[in-house]
């Protein structure tokens, strides 16, 4: 069809002349067939016929230019090179070119025109005269049935005619004349339906669909025919079909929508099915159709969902590049994912239920194309990821809902295929947005907290612990520090991430790590219970003016502050401010953090990704700071309380109470230094805590009221006459502690109270029976032979009645002859170690 040249034959005026036909074949009385009809057309008009001389020599060139084609240019008998009749016909037409032909009846230009195309019209191929044939050779012959069939059409909106009957009755008629049968037929009829469908605007669903049933019958035919000109018109009207149907069908998104969506399941039939025909032309392999022919529809139903796929893609690139402005910030990719979903959504709606007919997996090609486009331009975008942003986050983000999307598109379209959709998943390389997220904000999370531990690492050496910083007197730097781990937490809230739940485990436990270093740094420089407690001078028995002192010693002369109960020098009660500050600050820390990690199971139980109950574990971190916190307030309350005592009070508690005498250094003193502590405490130390300071200290002097009594050194000797000043003194130092019932609790002093309650009746217990108890214990102890010696009995970790080394230490600082006479009988093992007893 390409390689027709009738540019001169003016289609209207063929049109004109064709739907004079019929009117000839009554007019003449003649059979259709044994006309030549553009010979009779030039006999039967003359000019006068015409309104202008110009269009009448135009309608003449056309019937010669018609007859040279037909008899000439597509005979359907070949012509030799020294045929008279074509040179004739030749030279006759190319005068007519110069000047107008006379059609006169009696025209001798006529006349030979007349005999030389009968001449070349009435050659046969089986030696037959009766059949004209001008116009039956290929493809003019089919050209001009194309035109004929145009009559079934309307000429104003192109639908097919009412009489269609009648028509197709009247073309079957000119296929004696023209070499048509009915294949040339259904091939022509299907392209005049398919054309006329194409140049309507592809409205016309009827012609589509009449288009497409006409094209099953070209089916049918070009199985069981191989006549080769049949073959080169089948072949060139089906590129064509193929050709436009193709060109809507690679990129079906742009082509079809809601409004014209009925119409892509016939366009495809149609482009299908040339293809299919085409294939067979091609490949030789038609035998074979059913595998062939579903190969062949499989393979360009997949070809079209991919082409259209990745021409939709770039164009959602282009739009999503054109959102984003400087009022809309959102990254390209994310804008891009959201899109590519909706893409997918409406390809699995809209599309793939039509292609589905040629390609059961349609919707898996299409979110596997759809992926690997996503996919590439994520990669780029992944590529040298060093730390998490906001725009790094919503990109990723978008990226794993939208593949976790995909996949599940992918499953459900392929479910039922032989490997259950594993060809499509392996399409489908992970992007592996996930482990970037949580490699990403792990690393987010190390650097929070390595920046957070430096600032806390330089704060706390520039830290003073005044309790003038501010009102509420704890460390202006722990307020800091809280606070920077609050905005911590509420960025790493604000991530557009899906996990938080996953990866706050990590941001939970730095954070803690980070607030146990500074309470272990709080509390570090401060010391220990352990270290303010000074060691237990040698059992002695010291009184003044007492015939075992070596001669040397000077009698009623207090000793050196150290030399009593092993005291340590230093003054505690200027660091008391600052001790009482750091209690107060570990405190606070304890407090805040309960805040925050109320705080933190808000924020993960309103995440999108939390499920249910999975906050309850995720704050183990915060707990053990709070274990850190509450167990160094333990420890810090004890050293302030312990420094106290043993430091800051020394001078009147190991230096000064009951040396030389019970009477001449009662607990007064004493009394007026804890008041005045403890007026410091209430003044600094927070409500929380004070109290357990308090208790701290009132166990830290009830300690020491003991010490003095069973390891107070040589200055002290006690009667039992002493016993109840003793017994005076302690009751003082405990209301000291209740305070008239503005202090500690009763039973909190008691408590308390209950070594040195223990120990006091041992004052008042005769010598002799001490000696005797002595001895039940230590036997007991120790089970030794009655002549052998004992050992020095350990020094218990807290003093009992019923401990050998507590009895004797009050027979050691018992001041009658009774203790003095039973030496040797009580330590027969350990009188060596006695310097006097």
């Amino acid at each position: 069809m390409q390689n027709l040249d009738i540019s001169a034959i003016h289609k209207k005026s063929l049109s004109l002349q064709i739907n004079f036909t019929f009117f000839f074949f009554k007019q003449l009385g003649r059979r259709a067939e044994s006309m030549i009809l553009p010979l009779e057309f030039l006999r039967q008009c003359k000019a006068s016929d015409f309104p202008d001389p110009q269009e009448y020599v135009a309608w003449q060139f056309r019937n010669l230019k018609l007859l040279e084609t037909g008899l000439l240019v597509h005979p359907l008998v070949p012509l030799s090179k020294s045929d008279i009749s074509a040179h004739r016909l030749l030279q006759i037409i190319h005068i007519a070119y110069e000047r107008p032909l006379e059609t006169g009846k009696d025209s001798e230009s006529m006349q030979e025109l007349s005999s030389a195309v009968k001449s070349l019209a009435s050659r046969s191929l089986d030696g037959r005269s009766d059949e004209c044939h001008w116009a039956d050779g290929f493809p003019l012959n089919f050209h001009i049935y194309r035109m004929l069939v145009e009559a079934c059409f309307e000429s104003e909106d192109g639908a097919v005619v009412d009489e269609i009957d009648e028509v197709m009755g009247l073309l079957k008629k000119t296929w004696v004349i023209l070499g048509i049968n009915q294949m040339l037929h259904n091939l022509c009829f299907t392209w005049a339906l398919f054309n006329h469908f194409a140049m309507l605007d592809q409205v016309d669903i009827e012609l589509l669909s009449a288009a497409e049933k006409q094209l099953t019958e070209v089916v049918n035919d070009a199985k069981t025919t191989e006549d080769p000109d049949y073959c080169d018109i089948l072949s060139s009207t089906l590129s064509s079909i193929m050709g436009w149907t193709e060109q809507r069908l690679l990129a079906y998104h742009e082509t079809f929508s809601t409004s014209n969506i009925d119409s892509m399941h016939g366009i495809a039939s149609i482009g299908v099915s040339a293809a299919k025909i085409l294939a067979k032309d091609t490949s030789k392999e038609y035998r074979r159709r059913r595998k062939g022919e579903t190969d062949v529809a499989r393979g360009r139903i997949e070809a079209y969902i991919r082409s259209s796929i990745r021409t939709a893609f770039a164009q959602r690139m282009e739009e999503a590049d054109s959102k984003r402005s400087s009022r809309n910030p959102v990254p390209v990719l994310s804008i891009l994912a959201k899109d590519i979903g909706d893409l997918a959504t409406k390809e699995k709606n809209m599309y793939s239920p039509i292609l589905k007919k040629w390609h059961p997996f349609a919707s898996g090609v299409a979110v596997t194309t759809l992926h690997s486009c996503f996919g590439n331009e994520l990669k780029q975008f992944m590529d040298g990821l060093t730390k998490l942003t906001p725009d790094t986050a919503q990109v990723l983000n978008a990226a794993d809902k939208l593949e976790k999307y995909l996949v599940k598109i992918a499953v459900e379209d392929s479910v039922d295929s032989d490997d259950g959709g594993k060809s499509l998943i392996r399409q489908m390389p992970p992007y592996e947005a996930e482990n970037a997220i949580t490699n990403l904000v792990k690393a987010w999370v190390k650097d929070r907290v390595d920046r957070l531990k430096g600032w806390v690492h330089r704060s706390l050496q520039q830290e003073t612990w005044n309790p003038k910083a501010n009102r509420q007197s704890f460390a202006p730097s722990s307020v800091e520090m809280l606070r920077i781990i609050d905005e911590i937490l509420d960025a790493f809230f604000q991530l557009p991430i899906p996990m938080h739940s996953t990866t706050f485990p990590d941001l939970a436990a730095g954070i803690g790590r980070i607030i146990q270093y500074y309470v272990s740094k709080a509390k570090s420089c401060c010391g220990t219970r352990s270290t303010t407690i000074p060691q237990l001078p040698h059992l002695t028995r010291c009184d003044v003016g007492s015939k075992l002192f070596k001669k040397k010693e000077k009698p009623h002369v207090l000793m050196k502050r150290g030399s009593q109960v092993g005291s340590s020098t230093g003054n505690s009660a200027s660091d008391l401010p600052e001790l009482c500050v750091r209690i107060n600050t570990l405190h606070y820390i304890q407090t805040e953090l309960e805040n925050l990690k109320k705080k933190a199971k808000t924020c993960l139980r309103n995440c999108e990704s939390a499920q249910d109950g999975i906050t309850d574990g995720l704050s183990i971190n915060f707990e053990l700071s709070q274990a850190s916190c509450q167990d160094s307030i333990r420890q810090l309350c004890d050293t302030t309380a312990y420094k106290l005592v043993f430091n800051c009070l020394s001078h009147v508690l190991l230096d000064t109470l009951y040396v030389g005498g019970t009477s001449s250094n009662r607990v007064e003193p004493l009394l007026r230094e804890l008041d005045s502590i403890l007026r410091v405490i209430s003044g600094i130390v927070h409500n929380g805590v004070r109290s357990r300071l308090i208790t701290s200290l009132m166990k830290g002097s009830f300690d020491g009221f003991l010490l003095v009594l069973l390891a107070g050194g040589p200055t002290r000797a006690f009667t039992l006459q002493d016993s109840q000043i003793i017994e005076n003194d302690f009751r003082d130092l405990r209301g000291l502690y209740f305070a008239n019932g503005d202090g500690l609790p009763e039973e909190v002093i008691d408590k308390a109270s209950l070594e040195v309650k223990s120990i006091l009746p041992l004052l008042q217990t005769d010598t002799g029976i001490l000696i005797q108890r002595f001895k039940q214990t230590i036997s007991r102890c120790y089970e030794s032979p009655a002549k052998s010696r004992f050992p020095m009995p350990a020094v218990p970790a807290q003093w009992s009645p019923d401990d050998p080394n507590t009895i004797l230490r009050v027979l050691c600082y018992r001041n009658d002859e009774v203790s003095w006479m039973h030496k040797g009988d009580l330590t027969p093992g350990i009188g060596p170690q006695i310097r006097c007893f």
